[in-house]
Protein backbone atom coordinates (compact mmCIF):
# COMPACT_ATOMS: atom_id res chain seq x y z
CA UNK A 1 0.00 0.00 0.00
CA UNK A 2 2.86 2.39 1.11
CA UNK A 3 4.65 1.13 -2.25
CA UNK A 4 1.40 1.93 -4.62
CA UNK A 5 0.83 5.34 -2.73
CA UNK A 6 4.64 6.25 -3.50
CA UNK A 7 4.40 5.59 -6.22
CA UNK A 8 0.95 7.14 -7.11
CA UNK A 9 2.66 10.53 -5.73
CA UNK A 10 6.01 10.79 -7.76
CA UNK A 11 3.93 9.81 -10.49
CA UNK A 12 1.49 13.00 -9.48
CA UNK A 13 4.67 15.24 -8.73
CA UNK A 14 6.15 14.14 -12.49
CA UNK A 15 2.91 14.97 -14.36
CA UNK A 16 3.49 18.48 -12.30
CA UNK A 17 7.19 18.69 -13.63
CA UNK A 18 5.65 18.36 -16.95
CA UNK A 19 2.57 20.76 -17.10
CA UNK A 20 4.31 23.71 -19.04
CA UNK A 21 2.64 26.98 -20.05
CA UNK A 22 1.04 25.36 -23.14
CA UNK A 23 -0.98 22.93 -20.59
CA UNK A 24 -2.02 26.68 -19.12
CA UNK A 25 -2.67 28.00 -22.36
CA UNK A 26 -4.55 26.21 -25.15
CA UNK A 27 -2.74 28.08 -28.24
CA UNK A 28 -5.18 26.97 -31.17
CA UNK A 29 -7.88 28.93 -29.26
CA UNK A 30 -5.58 32.28 -29.03
CA UNK A 31 -5.70 35.24 -31.76
CA UNK A 32 -2.65 37.06 -31.33
CA UNK A 33 -2.82 40.38 -33.46
CA UNK A 34 0.71 42.36 -34.08
CA UNK A 35 0.53 45.89 -34.15
CA UNK A 36 3.01 46.89 -36.17
CA UNK A 37 3.24 50.36 -38.30
CA UNK A 38 3.57 51.83 -42.11
CA UNK A 39 4.45 49.60 -45.16
CA UNK A 40 7.52 51.88 -45.67
CA UNK A 41 9.06 51.45 -42.39
CA UNK A 42 10.79 48.94 -39.85
CA UNK A 43 7.90 48.53 -37.86
CA UNK A 44 6.31 46.73 -40.49
CA UNK A 45 8.88 43.94 -41.37
CA UNK A 46 9.92 42.89 -37.45
CA UNK A 47 5.93 42.66 -36.42
CA UNK A 48 5.60 40.38 -39.08
CA UNK A 49 8.26 38.24 -38.02
CA UNK A 50 6.79 38.24 -34.48
CA UNK A 51 3.35 37.13 -36.05
CA UNK A 52 5.64 34.48 -37.65
CA UNK A 53 7.37 33.46 -34.44
CA UNK A 54 3.53 33.38 -32.57
CA UNK A 55 2.36 31.29 -35.62
CA UNK A 56 5.20 28.54 -35.45
CA UNK A 57 4.59 28.41 -31.74
CA UNK A 58 0.66 27.33 -32.42
CA UNK A 59 -0.85 30.45 -31.83
CA UNK A 60 -3.33 31.77 -34.29
CA UNK A 61 -2.03 35.57 -35.30
CA UNK A 62 -1.64 38.12 -37.83
CA UNK A 63 0.19 41.36 -38.13
CA UNK A 64 -1.36 44.37 -39.86
CA UNK A 65 0.01 47.56 -41.05
CA UNK A 66 -1.06 50.66 -38.99
CA UNK A 67 0.16 54.37 -38.27
CA UNK A 68 2.55 53.20 -35.82
CA UNK A 69 3.06 53.81 -32.07
CA UNK A 70 0.26 56.24 -31.30
CA UNK A 71 -2.26 54.12 -33.28
CA UNK A 72 -0.54 51.20 -31.79
CA UNK A 73 -0.90 52.63 -27.96
CA UNK A 74 -4.65 53.48 -28.57
CA UNK A 75 -5.51 50.04 -30.09
CA UNK A 76 -3.74 48.02 -27.23
CA UNK A 77 -6.04 50.52 -24.80
CA UNK A 78 -9.38 49.39 -26.86
CA UNK A 79 -8.65 45.97 -27.02
CA UNK A 80 -8.15 45.97 -30.96
CA UNK A 81 -4.44 43.74 -30.46
CA UNK A 82 -2.82 42.07 -28.06
CA UNK A 83 0.87 43.05 -29.14
CA UNK A 84 2.39 46.52 -30.28
CA UNK A 85 5.35 48.04 -31.31
CA UNK A 86 5.60 51.60 -30.04
CA UNK A 87 8.20 54.21 -29.26
CA UNK A 88 9.04 54.49 -25.56
CA UNK A 89 8.50 57.98 -25.37
CA UNK A 90 4.85 58.08 -26.48
CA UNK A 91 4.24 55.05 -24.66
CA UNK A 92 5.22 57.36 -20.98
CA UNK A 93 3.25 59.97 -22.60
CA UNK A 94 0.25 58.41 -22.78
CA UNK A 95 1.02 56.30 -19.52
CA UNK A 96 1.07 59.98 -17.49
CA UNK A 97 -1.03 61.86 -19.98
CA UNK A 98 1.42 64.33 -20.68
CA UNK A 99 2.59 65.71 -24.32
CA UNK A 100 0.53 63.62 -27.65
CA UNK A 101 -1.46 62.80 -24.86
CA UNK A 102 -2.29 65.61 -22.73
CA UNK A 103 -5.89 65.70 -21.34
CA UNK A 104 -6.67 62.26 -21.39
CA UNK A 105 -6.58 59.85 -18.96
CA UNK A 106 -3.54 58.29 -18.19
CA UNK A 107 -3.06 54.98 -19.57
CA UNK A 108 -2.15 52.89 -17.00
CA UNK A 109 -3.38 49.84 -17.88
CA UNK A 110 -0.63 49.77 -19.98
CA UNK A 111 2.16 46.81 -19.91
CA UNK A 112 5.42 46.27 -21.35
CA UNK A 113 7.01 42.73 -22.53
CA UNK A 114 10.46 43.30 -23.80
CA UNK A 115 12.80 46.07 -25.21
CA UNK A 116 13.25 45.87 -28.87
CA UNK A 117 15.72 47.69 -30.21
CA UNK A 118 16.85 52.05 -30.39
CA UNK A 119 15.17 54.03 -32.35
CA UNK A 120 17.54 57.22 -34.28
CA UNK A 121 16.39 60.52 -34.58
CA UNK A 122 16.95 61.55 -38.28
CA UNK A 123 16.09 64.86 -39.38
CA UNK A 124 16.63 64.07 -43.10
CA UNK A 125 17.20 67.13 -45.66
CA UNK A 126 19.69 66.93 -48.91
CA UNK A 127 22.50 68.97 -49.45
CA UNK A 128 21.07 71.47 -51.80
CA UNK A 129 18.17 72.92 -49.38
CA UNK A 130 20.77 75.13 -47.49
CA UNK A 131 19.44 73.66 -44.28
CA UNK A 132 22.58 72.57 -41.88
CA UNK A 133 21.61 72.97 -38.69
CA UNK A 134 17.98 72.64 -36.64
CA UNK A 135 17.63 76.18 -36.44
CA UNK A 136 17.55 76.54 -40.37
CA UNK A 137 14.24 74.64 -40.35
CA UNK A 138 12.49 78.12 -39.62
CA UNK A 139 10.18 79.16 -42.52
CA UNK A 140 10.77 75.27 -44.44
CA UNK A 141 8.05 72.83 -45.73
CA UNK A 142 8.96 70.11 -42.67
CA UNK A 143 7.22 66.36 -42.49
CA UNK A 144 7.29 65.75 -38.97
CA UNK A 145 4.83 62.72 -39.33
CA UNK A 146 1.53 61.25 -38.98
CA UNK A 147 -0.58 63.40 -36.52
CA UNK A 148 0.00 62.02 -32.81
CA UNK A 149 2.00 59.09 -34.58
CA UNK A 150 5.66 58.24 -32.13
CA UNK A 151 7.36 60.02 -35.50
CA UNK A 152 5.26 63.45 -34.87
CA UNK A 153 5.84 63.03 -30.77
CA UNK A 154 9.33 62.84 -31.41
CA UNK A 155 9.43 65.83 -33.68
CA UNK A 156 7.42 67.69 -31.27
CA UNK A 157 9.91 67.02 -28.10
CA UNK A 158 12.95 68.27 -31.00
CA UNK A 159 10.88 71.40 -31.42
CA UNK A 160 10.72 71.77 -27.26
CA UNK A 161 14.54 71.23 -26.83
CA UNK A 162 15.25 73.39 -29.60
CA UNK A 163 13.12 75.56 -28.00
CA UNK A 164 11.45 76.31 -31.31
CA UNK A 165 7.65 75.40 -32.01
CA UNK A 166 5.77 74.78 -35.15
CA UNK A 167 4.94 77.92 -36.03
CA UNK A 168 8.52 78.37 -36.97
CA UNK A 169 7.62 76.01 -40.09
CA UNK A 170 5.43 75.14 -42.83
CA UNK A 171 4.64 71.59 -40.97
CA UNK A 172 3.26 69.20 -42.84
CA UNK A 173 1.75 65.89 -40.67
CA UNK A 174 3.47 63.63 -43.58
CA UNK A 175 4.34 59.85 -42.53
CA UNK A 176 7.96 59.79 -43.18
CA UNK A 177 7.18 57.86 -46.56
CA UNK A 178 5.49 60.62 -47.44
CA UNK A 179 7.98 63.32 -46.56
CA UNK A 180 10.76 61.41 -48.31
CA UNK A 181 8.51 61.50 -51.42
CA UNK A 182 7.26 65.00 -51.13
CA UNK A 183 11.39 65.51 -50.65
CA UNK A 184 12.26 63.86 -54.19
CA UNK A 185 9.43 66.24 -55.61
CA UNK A 186 10.74 69.06 -54.47
CA UNK A 187 8.09 70.02 -52.61
CA UNK A 188 9.35 69.46 -48.90
CA UNK A 189 12.50 70.54 -47.67
CA UNK A 190 13.07 68.11 -44.42
CA UNK A 191 11.13 65.43 -42.51
CA UNK A 192 11.48 63.66 -39.45
CA UNK A 193 12.62 60.09 -40.18
CA UNK A 194 12.43 58.60 -36.09
CA UNK A 195 13.63 54.72 -37.30
CA UNK A 196 16.19 52.14 -36.92
CA UNK A 197 19.24 53.01 -39.15
CA UNK A 198 19.37 52.41 -42.57
CA UNK A 199 16.05 53.17 -43.40
CA UNK A 200 14.72 52.26 -46.76
CA UNK A 201 13.32 55.64 -47.50
CA UNK A 202 15.95 57.32 -46.48
CA UNK A 203 18.12 55.27 -49.24
CA UNK A 204 15.59 55.59 -51.51
CA UNK A 205 16.12 59.11 -51.50
CA UNK A 206 20.03 59.02 -51.87
CA UNK A 207 18.90 57.42 -55.49
CA UNK A 208 18.26 60.98 -56.36
CA UNK A 209 19.34 63.20 -54.48
CA UNK A 210 22.41 63.96 -51.79
CA UNK A 211 21.60 62.93 -48.63
CA UNK A 212 22.29 65.20 -45.60
CA UNK A 213 21.41 64.46 -41.99
CA UNK A 214 20.69 67.76 -39.37
CA UNK A 215 22.57 66.72 -36.29
CA UNK A 216 20.81 66.37 -32.84
CA UNK A 217 23.58 67.69 -30.36
CA UNK A 218 24.82 70.21 -27.84
CA UNK A 219 22.79 72.03 -25.68
CA UNK A 220 19.28 71.33 -26.97
CA UNK A 221 20.00 67.50 -27.01
CA UNK A 222 21.04 67.68 -23.17
CA UNK A 223 17.75 69.35 -22.26
CA UNK A 224 15.97 66.94 -24.35
CA UNK A 225 17.82 63.88 -21.73
CA UNK A 226 17.48 66.16 -19.00
CA UNK A 227 14.06 66.42 -19.47
CA UNK A 228 12.87 62.97 -21.13
CA UNK A 229 15.39 60.11 -19.65
CA UNK A 230 14.00 57.72 -22.38
CA UNK A 231 16.14 59.38 -24.76
CA UNK A 232 20.03 59.27 -25.07
CA UNK A 233 22.93 60.38 -27.02
CA UNK A 234 23.43 58.08 -30.39
CA UNK A 235 25.48 58.89 -33.57
CA UNK A 236 24.75 58.35 -37.28
CA UNK A 237 27.85 57.00 -39.21
CA UNK A 238 28.40 58.43 -42.34
CA UNK A 239 28.57 55.14 -44.38
CA UNK A 240 24.68 54.73 -43.55
CA UNK A 241 23.80 56.39 -45.86
CA UNK A 242 26.98 58.13 -47.76
CA UNK A 243 27.30 61.37 -45.54
CA UNK A 244 29.98 63.42 -45.54
CA UNK A 245 30.24 63.09 -42.47
CA UNK A 246 28.95 61.05 -38.98
CA UNK A 247 25.76 63.09 -37.72
CA UNK A 248 25.58 63.26 -33.59
CA UNK A 249 21.62 62.68 -32.77
CA UNK A 250 19.76 61.22 -29.90
CA UNK A 251 18.03 57.49 -29.85
CA UNK A 252 15.03 56.75 -28.08
CA UNK A 253 14.31 52.97 -27.33
CA UNK A 254 11.38 51.17 -28.79
CA UNK A 255 9.66 48.55 -26.72
CA UNK A 256 7.04 45.99 -27.40
CA UNK A 257 3.13 47.00 -25.68
CA UNK A 258 1.13 44.93 -24.02
CA UNK A 259 -1.99 45.56 -22.00
CA UNK A 260 -2.64 44.55 -17.97
CA UNK A 261 -5.83 43.06 -19.50
CA UNK A 262 -3.69 39.96 -20.74
CA UNK A 263 -3.49 36.61 -18.72
CA UNK A 264 -0.46 36.07 -16.67
CA UNK A 265 -0.17 32.85 -18.29
CA UNK A 266 -0.98 33.89 -22.00
CA UNK A 267 1.72 36.96 -21.84
CA UNK A 268 4.51 33.76 -20.14
CA UNK A 269 3.48 31.59 -22.97
CA UNK A 270 4.06 34.38 -25.51
CA UNK A 271 7.23 35.17 -23.59
CA UNK A 272 8.19 31.67 -24.33
CA UNK A 273 7.10 31.64 -27.96
CA UNK A 274 9.20 34.63 -29.01
CA UNK A 275 11.91 33.48 -27.20
CA UNK A 276 11.80 29.80 -29.04
CA UNK A 277 11.68 31.52 -32.29
CA UNK A 278 13.89 34.41 -31.75
CA UNK A 279 15.81 33.59 -34.79
CA UNK A 280 12.92 33.74 -36.73
CA UNK A 281 12.63 37.71 -35.91
CA UNK A 282 16.02 38.49 -36.07
CA UNK A 283 16.31 37.30 -39.66
CA UNK A 284 13.52 39.51 -40.68
CA UNK A 285 15.90 42.75 -40.47
CA UNK A 286 19.61 43.69 -39.64
CA UNK A 287 18.25 45.73 -36.94
CA UNK A 288 16.40 42.97 -35.38
CA UNK A 289 19.60 40.53 -35.34
CA UNK A 290 22.11 43.34 -33.51
CA UNK A 291 19.42 44.42 -31.10
CA UNK A 292 16.47 41.71 -30.24
CA UNK A 293 17.89 39.34 -28.25
CA UNK A 294 17.77 38.38 -24.64
CA UNK A 295 20.18 39.83 -22.91
CA UNK A 296 18.84 42.84 -24.41
CA UNK A 297 15.22 42.82 -23.64
CA UNK A 298 15.63 44.75 -20.30
CA UNK A 299 17.35 47.29 -21.67
CA UNK A 300 14.40 50.08 -20.93
CA UNK A 301 11.91 49.84 -18.53
CA UNK A 302 9.60 53.41 -19.05
CA UNK A 303 6.66 51.79 -17.40
CA UNK A 304 6.10 49.13 -15.56
CA UNK A 305 6.19 45.32 -16.81
CA UNK A 306 3.06 42.90 -17.10
CA UNK A 307 3.31 40.15 -14.35
CA UNK A 308 3.88 37.31 -16.85
CA UNK A 309 6.42 38.60 -18.35
CA UNK A 310 8.40 39.20 -15.12
CA UNK A 311 7.74 35.79 -14.06
CA UNK A 312 9.37 34.57 -17.42
CA UNK A 313 12.18 36.75 -16.61
CA UNK A 314 13.26 35.63 -12.92
CA UNK A 315 12.00 31.96 -14.19
CA UNK A 316 15.43 32.28 -16.44
CA UNK A 317 17.68 34.06 -14.45
CA UNK A 318 16.91 37.56 -15.39
CA UNK A 319 17.73 40.12 -12.64
CA UNK A 320 14.80 42.25 -12.66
Amino acid sequence: MKKSLSLALGLAMLAGMATTSEAAVNRADQFITVLTGPTSGIYFPIGGAFDKALKDYGYNSSSTATGASGENINAILTGQGELAIAMSDAVLQAYDAYGAFQGKKPAKNLRMLMSLWPNYVQLVTTEDSGIRKFEDLKGKRVGVGAPNSGVEVNARMMFEAHKMSYKDCKVDYLSYGEGIKQMMNGQCDAAFVTSGLNNATINELGTVKKIYIVPITGEARDRLIKKYPCYSKGVIPKDVYGTANDSETATVMNIMLVSDKLSDELVYDIMDGINTNVATIQASHKTAAKNIIPDFYLRAKPIPFHPGAVKWYKDHGYKF
